[in-house]
């Protein structure tokens, strides 16, 4: 089974020696196929529950259907991204002691499946207010479970999987994942003209859950050897310690402030189906375009900037975010000057495909580059800095939504699409890390 495990990692890697190894030690090299199938498939059912229960269209459509207040379906991006961020600073010292960490990726995983779980029991029994405050109340439980996994992630990645093959690895899951989501979009436009229920909603949810413990199960299976442990302690001093890496580390900074701009992405993506629903009357049919637009472009894409970010990951993220810059550029002129088009169902769902494209070139360029910029505890460290960074940077972001009474919707991706374009530029100036 062994060999038939590495002739195939063999193939898939375009390697004529499976154990082909930069940047880990010679025992977790001979191990390499293994641990890539199984970080494969581990990622597969994280990525396939994650596109089931996505924040920036499922579950929106979930509080809606249960008459929940609009304000508290405009802070769900937010909150899932930032709340997944923020406390990596802190979480990060105590991983640091561990030298073992794939147990810590495992159970952000099965913390994650609880909270839909939860998730679910409300659309099953609750509605109006008190389902949007338990709705949120279990998306942050939900948030900090994805900062465990997040913090443990690159580190294990990186003791596990060679530096060339992990852009691989995210494009390959990813795309796998992308191909189970296409099915659930052609279902949603099957049946189209009948309402989807908050019960139904409730089971989606539920079978997202068990996704993310099948995860869990699989990445537990790793074979990780044991890591640095130094730099561990009290969760605070140590956190704020590790901030003056912005001010020492350049070519990090640069990176944690072009991320940032890049943040356009995520963040204009809620703004689009809004736009689709106040121009449609065709609720599930559209929600059913719009996550084939979504799976469609993981299984697409995927696999394309995983294998172009490791030959430069630099490059991926600069062309993934001229794509959603662009894109915004259009619905903005397009909503002032071709308005007719947005009464076209198919309109918005074609471009938030080509958006979903743009933002997999972001962030499978973003993960591979922040990966490949450091080894060891650093790579930790870069991790939780960022990621904390990044978070504060959403938990406010959840206000950009206020501007729609001033500017209005196409304003807001408009004024999203110029802060990426800054980030295009800023990202020219980042370093190649692969050519190294």
């Amino acid at each position: 089974m062994k060999k038939k495990i590495d002739n195939l990692y063999s193939k898939i890697s375009n390697e004529e020696d499976a154990r082909v190894c930069k940047a880990i030690d010679e025992s977790a090299c001979k191990v390499v196929p293994g641990n890539f199938f199984l970080t494969i498939i581990s990622y597969f059912f994280n990525k396939l529950a994650d596109s089931v229960a996505n924040t920036k269209v499922v579950l929106p459509w979930i509080m809606h259907t249960l008459n929940v207040p609009v304000f508290l379906i405009g802070f769900l991006v937010p909150i899932r991204e930032s709340g997944s961020l923020l406390p990596q600073l802190f979480i990060a010292a105590y991983v640091r002691k561990m030298p073992i960490r794939k147990y810590i990726w495992s159970l952000g995983a099965f913390l994650q499946a609880v909270s839909m779980f939860g998730i679910g029991i409300v659309a099953y029994t609750m509605q109006g207010l008190r389902a949007g405050y338990t709705i949120i109340a279990l998306m942050v439980l939900f948030s900090l479970a994805r900062g465990l996994s997040s913090v443990a992630s690159k580190d294990v990645v990186g003791k596990t999987i060679p530096k060339t093959r992990r852009g691989m690895l995210n494009g390959y899951s990813a795309s796998l994942a992308g191909l189970l989501v296409i099915f659930l979009g052609i279902y949603f436009l099957i049946n189209g003209k009948k309402p989807f229920s908050a019960e139904n909603f409730g089971v989606l949810l539920t079978i997202a859950g068990f996704f993310w413990i099948i995860a869990s199960a699989v990445y537990a299976q790793i074979k990780e050897f044991p890591g640095e442990t130094d730099g561990g302690g009290n969760a605070a001093i140590v956190a704020f310690k590790k901030l003056s890496i912005l001010i020492t580390d350049k070519p990090f900074r640069l990176f944690v402030i072009t991320r940032a701009m890049f943040l356009c992405s995520v963040l204009s993506a809620p703004f689009y189906v809004v736009i689709a629903q106040q121009h449609s009357d065709s609720d599930t049919y559209l929600l059913g375009l719009f996550i084939l637009s979504s799976g469609l472009a993981s299984l697409l894409s995927a696999p394309i900037w995983g294998n172009f970010s490791d030959i430069s990951s630099k490059k991926v993220m600069i062309i993934g975010s001229t794509i959603t810059v662009i894109l915004g550029f259009i619905v903005f002129f397009i909503s002032v000057y071709e308005k007719s088009l947005l009464s076209s169902i198919y309109f918005m769902p074609t471009l938030y495909f080509l958006l979903s494209i743009g933002y997999q070139g972001i962030r499978i360029g973003r993960k591979t580059y922040l990966v490949d910029l450091a080894e060891g505890n650093k790579r930790t460290d870069y991790v939780a800095v960022s990621n904390t960074l990044i978070g504060i940077i959403l938990l406010f972001s959840g206000f950009i939504g206020t501007l729609n009474s001033i500017i209005g919707l196409n304003g807001i991706i408009l004024f999203l699409s110029v802060i990426g374009l800054i980030g295009v530029i800023l990202a020219l100036n980042l370093k190649e890390i692969e050519e190294e």
